[in-house]
């Protein structure tokens, strides 16, 4: 049974479920037609994993000032924590034990908020699949792409015809976080740069990039922090987004979102 098929046959016997949008979601959706398409289609609450990734920048904080003589490889990309545990180990020391992703922060806010509910994270990344298997099974998380959770809405025909204005993430957060899927989004949310100096962070992003700047930061002790993505760009270049925009047009979708929900909020942090 595929990923698609579980979440079917879950909506279909009215499981409990809440959906966790990753933030690279503007891409593909509308705000806040996407919950209101999420709710039509069974989902009893949704949160914003930019909520998660506040998370993981107060992890990532503690660790590193709790150990200011060791260097660290962050960790949010399963792709990269995989190509280094699987294929260089003799790095896998850098990795930040301790810190969970945005994704596995969420599912752990969701589970004590929502007791009794299984966590849908949806995302551009297919490899989140071996992550929630692999790194958090505890947790149960069942993982979908844009594009898988497009072939529901087109299974239950969901469309977007629907506009309730009204409609909101149960579990949300304003700040920085929501540009978490642009290259660098960790230190700039997080504002590790600011905390450790801008020449003691690396911030990389591509496949073709990847190998060689792990190879650079063990060889530079100056280098406290490597952010590293393995999408060209980010996750706004996941393998799980279906779409023609480019580099520039993506990033502009999440900077519109931030801006368009920071002004709503007026610097207030929301808990729903």
């Amino acid at each position: 049974m595929t990923d698609i098929d579980t979440l079917i046959d879950l909506l279909t016997r009215k499981g409990k479920l809440v959906a966790m949008l990753a933030p690279s979601f503007p891409i593909v959706f509308t705000y806040p037609g996407i919950i209101t398409m999420l709710k039509s289609l069974g989902f009893t609450y949704t949160a914003e994993v930019a909520a998660g990734a506040r998370v993981t920048n107060e992890q990532l904080t503690k660790l590193l000032s709790g150990h200011p003589d060791k260097r660290y490889i962050t960790s949010p990309c399963p792709t990269l924590v995989r190509l280094i545990k699987r294929q260089l180990p003799q790095y896998s020391h850098y990795l930040t034990q301790g810190v969970d992703s945005p994704m596995i922060a969420t599912a752990k806010i969701v589970k004590e908020k929502y007791p009794g509910y299984r966590p849908v994270f949806i995302g551009p990344c297919f490899v989140k699949k071996y992550e929630a298997r692999e790194e958090a099974p505890e947790l149960n998380i069942l993982v979908l792409t844009y594009t898988e959770l497009t072939q529901v809405f087109t299974h239950f025909n969901i469309t977007d015809d629907v506009k309730r204005p009204e409609d909101h993430f149960d579990i949300s957060i304003s700040g920085l976080t929501k540009l978490y899927p642009l290259d660098g989004g960790l230190t700039k949310s997080g504002k590790v740069s600011d905390t450790l100096g801008k020449n003691a962070v690396k911030i990389v992003s591509g496949p073709a990039r990847n190998i060689a700047a792990i190879k650079e930061f063990d060889a530079d002790p100056s280098l406290r922090i490597l952010d590293i993505l393995n999408c060209d760009g980010g996750c706004i270049m996941g393998p799980g987004i279906q779409s023609k925009l480019t580099v520039d047009e993506r990033k502009n979708k999440i900077l519109s979102y931030f801006v368009q929900e920071e002004s709503k909020l007026s610097g207030t942090t929301s808990a729903h």
